[in-house]
Order: C-alpha cells, then sequence, then structure tokens
C-alpha cells in the first residue's frame, strides 16, 4: 500500500511540474528574424570547370582565390505575425572583381517571399534574367522527414529535417517549436515551428538565423511586392524553359534556380 502511494504522489507530482512548465514557457508567434546566407564560391566555382574550358577557367579561379573570400554573404530579413509573413533581402554591399566568374545563378538568387499562413498561398516576386515577375501560387509541399539531432540556433533550440524537392534538391532544416509559425527563409514552410537553419549541402549554401527579435510587426511590413508580371509556378517554368530552350542542358539547369 504504502509502494502504491508512492507512485500515486510520483505520478502527481511529475504531472503538475510538466503543467506548470507549459504555463510557463514562452511561445513567439511574431517578430522579426535576421538571416546570414553562405554560399561557398570556391567550391561552386570548382564545380563549374572542365575540360573544355580549364586553360581560361584555373587562371582565372587562382586569381579569384587571391583576391575574394571563400564565402559570399548576403543578409535577409523574415517578418512575421500569426498568419503572415514577408522575407525580403538587404541592399548588397558586396564589392567583388572578376564578376563574370562569381556570377552564380543560385548563390545570387533574392527572391522577396510573402506568406498567407491562414490562405496556404505565397506571392514571390522574381528577378528573371532584365523581366520581374510576380509569383501567386499554393505553398510547397514538402515532405520533411523529421529527425533526433539538435543544435542551438540564435539561442533557440532548434530540430533537424530533411527534404527532398524538385526531384534533386536535398534539403536539411532546423526548426524550433518555440516560435509557433510554420515558416521560414526563402519558400520553406510546413514543419511545426519557425526555420531558423536552412542548408543545402549539394549547392554549397547555407541560411541560418542569426537573430530573432520579438516585436510587434505593423501590418506595412507585411505588405506583398506589387511590381512584376503576374504569373503561376507553371507558368513561369514555361516562360524560362522556352526561353532557355536553345542554350542547351547547362542553360536549363537554371530553370530550377529560378523555380526555387
Amino acid at each position: 500500500m504504502k509502494t502504491l502511494l508512492k507512485y500515486i504522489f510520483l505520478f502527481v507530482a511529475l504531472f503538475s511540474g510538466n503543467r506548470l512548465f507549459a504555463q510557463n514557457a514562452h511561445f513567439v508567434d511574431h517578430g522579426v528574424i535576421e538571416f546570414e546566407k553562405r554560399s561557398n564560391m570556391y567550391a561552386i566555382i570548382k564545380k563549374k570547370i572542365n575540360k573544355d574550358n580549364e586553360t581560361y577557367y584555373l587562371p582565372a579561379f587562382e586569381q579569384y582565390k587571391k583576391t575574394n573570400p571563400q564565402f559570399k554573404v548576403s543578409k535577409s530579413t523574415l517578418s512575421f505575425s500569426k498568419n503572415k509573413s514577408l522575407y525580403k533581402w538587404a541592399p548588397s554591399e558586396e564589392t567583388i572583381s572578376n564578376m563574370w566568374l562569381a556570377r552564380d545563378a543560385f548563390a545570387d538568387l533574392k527572391n522577396t517571399i510573402a506568406t498567407n499562413f491562414d490562405e496556404q498561398t505565397s506571392l514571390s516576386q522574381k528577378s528573371v534574367y532584365e523581366e520581374l515577375y510576380l509569383v501567386k501560387d499554393s505553398l510547397r509541399k514538402i515532405n520533411w522527414k523529421i529527425t533526433d539531432e539538435t543544435r542551438e540556433i540564435a539561442g533557440y533550440d532548434c530540430r533537424r529535417a530533411n527534404a527532398l524537392i524538385m526531384d534533386s534538391i536535398y534539403v536539411v532544416a532546423y526548426f524550433t517549436n518555440q516560435i509557433e509559425v510554420s515558416g521560414g527563409p526563402e519558400s520553406f514552410t510546413g514543419l511545426p515551428g519557425m526555420i531558423l537553419g536552412l542548408a543545402l549541402p549539394h549547392e554549397n549554401m547555407t541560411w541560418f538565423a542569426t537573430k530573432v527579435s520579438e516585436v510587434a510587426v505593423p501590418e506595412k511590413d507585411l505588405i506583398p511586392p506589387a511590381k512584376g508580371k503576374p504569373t503561376t509556378n507553371k507558368g513561369l517554368s514555361a516562360i524560362i524553359t522556352a526561353a532557355l530552350k536553345n542554350w542547351g542542358p547547362e542553360a536549363l539547369s537554371e530553370v530550377k534556380v529560378f523555380m526555387f
């Protein structure tokens, strides 16, 4: 009887403690997240070198490494409320020589993305070569596989999830359920919390939060972009494919970049 009572008291104590923790836990549903995108340009450029271009690419690459850092760094922000978010880029301060060598569609990609979580839609402003498009569509469906791996990012405990998008792009994301909005950088959503870390290992790029500010976000800071030719993801893919069809397989690979 004493043993039974001991277990009952232990259960009550644990249950009460968990309820107290849940009541005192602080969850964020609005604020601004600062992200840093890092592109490993040495690795990106090296993959472009082949036997057909090495005579001029290799010397240029060696010179590039002498005058430029390994990583191209860009800053972006994600402003969010319970049901909306706006992802945009800070003005670039990069000064890089040998621009022809450092030009990479993925590393230079800077989409502005407005997400409506209630409607499950996004509106993306995309610059494709010399044209500006407004792409409105439903949120991307991602088959995330959540793992047990954890790490701390910007002061938040995050858990790892993996996915494959667009048939060939391997994605690693770190999300925190301490931020109750199912958003993230770029067009990544669908996890039980906010994505604070994103990596494309095979593309040699990462996006990691450097600061999370729990501040009130005015509605005007969540207004979607308005400039650009309206289209959908399917429509944009058709436009780019038609424009690049005579430029060979390498050019057509950029279709995935602009659909990212």
